[in-house]
């Protein structure tokens, strides 16, 4: 999964994901099992189960459309949508650091990033500034970004792709200062805004581990699937923009309390219990409405 969301800077749209946020993530863990394909019906059947209503659905779908992100097509042969061929190779990248993020260690290298865009082309220099920002770099001084090793490949995909590469250059890293690394991290990258998100993060889903314990325990979860498809695309939902935001700093260089620990944790716990009750209810209705008459 992916799309990446803007740099750490409150806590709303955490709580209370978008419509078009929700479709995003509805594309992202269920259609590629079905060629990156939903129909209109399924997506506003699935849709309403978070309770947005079908007004809202398409006009988000127009939105995301708009962006390139999905296309109109024809599921069987009925009116649909796929995602774009760059958001397929958008969500496969994202995989990996969404559901198993990576953390460096103290002696992993770093990676340097270096560019230079001509004065005519302002746009362009914007554009790579917010999207090393919506990757994790952090920044270590005009035109010089840093972030730990691992996101090399990414990073230089992600360029690569969108015709960007040849701005830049890249350069691998060891620390040999005698500086104190942890207080530059904390220069670098705006590790207060982003240990908020994790604090929220902890702080709404936190209840929904104990409710979804507790119905576990008792052994309450029959007919409940479409309940826990619900919360769990509303905690993907709330849960990917963190790990783009956060590159994986060594856990040496952070706060001891720092809560991307726990909040790591935490979803992960929610996603063993929730992630194969929302699949099975995702695609019990992909299939009902895939052989229902028109």
């Amino acid at each position: 999964m992916t799309p990446r969301t803007e740099q750490p800077n409150g806590g709303s749209e955490l709580s209370t994901p978008r419509h078009h946020q929700l479709i995003i993530s509805l594309f992202g863990l269920y259609a590629r099992a079905h060629g990156g394909e939903l129909q209109v019906s399924t997506i506003i059947s699935l849709m309403n189960d978070v309770g947005v209503e079908s007004a809202g659905v398409r006009s988000s779908i127009s939105r995301l459309k708009k962006r390139g992100i999905i296309d109109s097509v024809k599921v069987n042969n009925r009116n649909g949508y796929a995602l774009s061929n760059s958001a397929l190779v958008a969500f496969a990248e994202g995989d990996e650091r969404i559901f198993s993020p990576r953390r460096a260690t103290a002696t992993s290298r770093w990676l340097l990033a270096t560019f230079t865009v001509p004065e005519s082309q302002r746009n362009i220099r914007h554009k790579i500034r917010s999207t090393l920002i919506r990757m994790g770099f952090g920044a270590v001084a005009p035109g010089l970004w840093i972030a730990p090793e691992h996101l090399k490949n990414e990073a230089l995909s992600y360029f690569e792709r969108h015709d960007l590469a040849n701005y830049f250059e890249f350069f691998l890293a060891d620390h040999i200062g005698t500086h104190e690394l942890a207080k530059n991290v904390g220069l670098w990258w705006d590790l207060e805004s982003l240990d908020l998100l994790y604090s929220e993060f902890l702080e709404n889903n936190q209840p929904l581990l104990k409710k979804w314990t507790d119905l576990t325990a008792s052994e309450d979860l029959a007919g409940r699937d479409s309940e826990a498809f619900a919360d769990y695309l509303i905690l993907i939902t709330q849960w990917r923009r963190l790990p783009y935001s956060d590159p994986g700093l060594p856990s040496e260089l952070l706060p001891e309390d720092w809560n991307a620990i726990a909040a790591s944790e935490l979803f992960g716990q929610l996603h063993k219990i929730l992630g194969d009750k929302a699949a099975r209810h995702a695609e019990h209705v992909i299939s009902t409405q895939a052989t229902a008459e028109v």
